[in-house]
């Protein structure tokens, strides 16, 4: 008996796909990345893939199989899989730069009554007073506290007021000058928008968080107060799970169960309305809420 023909990629799914495409193939034209390199790495993660989340129950995987189920030459196939990937890593700076932010933002310690973080002292005015340098120290013991410092005045991060104290200049943290670190947030944070809407897409479970408010046809006036409104309101949402995770983070170390991350994220968009690529039909209503 023949087996069914797998059924066709959807038409909208496929201009979808078509159109968050743009913006990245536009990254990597702008740095330098053409088609062949791209290629290379669609068939690596297309055989990563097909092994860790596609397995075949009581059998083995051969590389016939991965080649029929993804389409990649099974020369290409039997190479890739003898290929050692360490996976992505963190910058140093990252690591360290997101958890002392989000603990000097998500500590009452560190904040005032209306949640903005307070100048640090160098060092703890009192014992057990707060300080930039216990801040760090609470996070690695490996790095130098003036380290740190060094690296956020030169990012411009953090600056020192007249009294030697240590201020906060962003209350997120979004490197403005490496490559790498920008690199890296690009990735997880996409990654993980994609991931929640492809869930959602393929109906696994209970849907996951994963909305946005569209409007077009708007003044460059009119985006412009969205674009502050927007950021008022989304650094608000942030700090305030920041804090609520900060503390459960806390309750939760050490225990068996905890193996789960999560990544809350805000994005705002603001550009030149192209119709041809908003409307996938002449129903498409582009100026509603979602």
């Amino acid at each position: 008996m023949e087996k069914d023909a797998p059924s066709p990629t959807p038409k909208a799914l496929l201009a979808a796909v078509k159109r968050l495409l743009r913006p990245l193939v536009r990254l990597l034209i702008t740095k330098g990345m053409g088609l062949s390199a791209l290629t290379e790495m669609l068939k690596e993660v297309y055989v990563d893939v097909a092994i860790t989340e596609f397995p075949t129950a009581g059998k083995k995987q051969t590389d016939s199989s991965i080649s029929i189920l993804t389409g990649v030459h099974r020369k290409d196939v039997k190479r890739l899989r003898t290929k050692k990937d360490r996976g992505p890593t963190a910058p140093r700076s990252v690591g360290i730069g997101a958890q002392l932010i989000a603990r000097w933002v998500g500590s009452p310690q560190t904040t005032d009554k209306k949640g903005r973080p307070l100048p640090l002292p160098r060092q703890a005015e009192s014992p057990g007073g707060p300080s930039f340098d216990s801040l760090v120290a609470g996070i690695s013991t490996d790095v130098r506290p003036r380290a740190v410092l060094d690296e956020w005045l030169r990012l411009g991060i953090a600056s020192l007021d007249k009294e030697d104290r240590v201020v906060l200049n962003q209350l997120a943290f979004v490197p403005q000058k490496s490559l790498e670190e920008k690199a890296f947030f690009l990735g997880r944070n996409i990654h993980d928008h994609i991931a929640a809407a492809s869930y959602n897409l393929l109906g696994e479970g209970n849907p996951q968080l994963e909305r946005s408010v569209h409007y077009s046809e708007l003044t460059p006036e009119s985006a412009a107060a969205l674009a502050q409104a927007a950021e008022r309101a989304g650094m608000e949402a942030l700090l305030d799970i920041n804090r609520l995770a900060l503390d459960l983070a806390a309750k939760d170390k050490g225990k068996e169960n905890a193996t789960r991350r999560i990544n809350f994220g805000l994005y705002f968009y603001k550009g030149a309305t192209t119709f041809k690529q908003l409307r996938v039909n002449d129903d498409t209503d582009e100026t509603a809420g979602r």
